[in-house]
């Protein structure tokens, strides 16, 4: 994606699009329902970080989170991501998502669905991308009672939910055949900070290698994206967040690191084997 070094269009982001990727994100903005911009912070400065912006991860809402996919990441290549997330106090929800997708192809009654979102993720290094979701509701007790097998994964989803996963996943793949995948342990924070009333999330990923993602992140109207962009970017600023360090994704990271881990698992295994032999 060719960028320059002037801010662009979302505000948020250092380097500026191509004409090309600017005409493109314009026309996913005008066609989608929300923005959110967001940026990961470098893991040497989670700390500072949370200290400078008064973050107090006391107050944190606990999470786990699953992906559900095959075992070689069928899903996750097609641009489906599968997931639910046990949150605290007993509630959870479930999501099926699609990206990239091009919002002005999207079924318009299926656009005015409260539980259907069209969304444009931004990130400072010029990056963003338009999804669609389906999400869902359930109980703590519901998404344990699929990851540890008692009841089967399509269980935990909406009909509609069911549908949209039957419309874009690779032929043959069954939801009921997926892997369960995680969980991660999630803390996310609300936090509405006197220098930026709009408010903003922090959700701090931890894996049991010692790997953490810390993403801060806004939401807004497509209508007020430009201004969005400008006040987040000012705030983040004055809090000495490296707005051009490297980006990490949340769902790209966990994919990779359970990729990873599978790999080791089947080295371990063969490793096994062959000192029993």
């Amino acid at each position: 994606m060719a960028a320059s070094t002037t801010p662009s269009a979302a505000g948020a982001v250092v380097r500026s699009l191509s004409p090309q990727d600017t005409k493109k994100l314009l026309h996913l903005v005008r066609n989608s329902k929300s923005i959110e911009i967001k940026v990961s912070v470098p893991m040497a400065e989670h700390q500072r970080t949370t200290l400078s912006m008064g973050l107090d991860p006391v107050e944190a809402q606990l999470r786990h989170v699953y992906f559900f996919d095959t075992a070689d990441q069928a899903l996750n290549r097609a641009g489906l991501i599968v997931r639910a997330r046990r949150i605290q106090g007993g509630i959870a929800d479930t999501v099926v998502k699609l990206r990239p997708v091009d919002p002005a192809g999207i079924n318009a009654e299926l656009k005015r669905s409260d539980t259907f979102k069209v969304e444009v993720d931004a990130m400072p290094d010029g990056t963003f991308m338009c999804s669609a979701s389906y999400k869902g509701d359930a109980t703590g007790q519901d998404v344990r009672d699929v990851t540890d097998g008692t009841k089967t994964i399509r269980s935990l989803f909406s009909k509609e939910q069911r549908a949209f996963y039957a419309a874009h996943a690779p032929a043959g793949v069954e939801m009921n055949s997926l892997r369960v995948q995680g969980p991660i342990l999630v803390l996310k924070a609300k936090h509405r900070p006197k220098e930026f009333k709009r408010g903003m999330t922090a959700e701090l990923w931890l894996w049991p290698d010692g790997k953490h993602i810390l993403e801060l992140s806004t939401k807004c109207a497509p209508a007020e994206a430009f201004q969005t962009g400008l006040e987040f970017r000012s705030y983040l600023e004055d809090h000495d967040v490296d707005l051009g360090a490297k980006q990490e994704t949340k769902t790209r990271t966990a994919m990779e690191k359970f990729k990873a881990d599978r790999k080791s698992r089947r080295r371990a295994g063969k490793t096994g084997k062959a000192a029993r032999s």
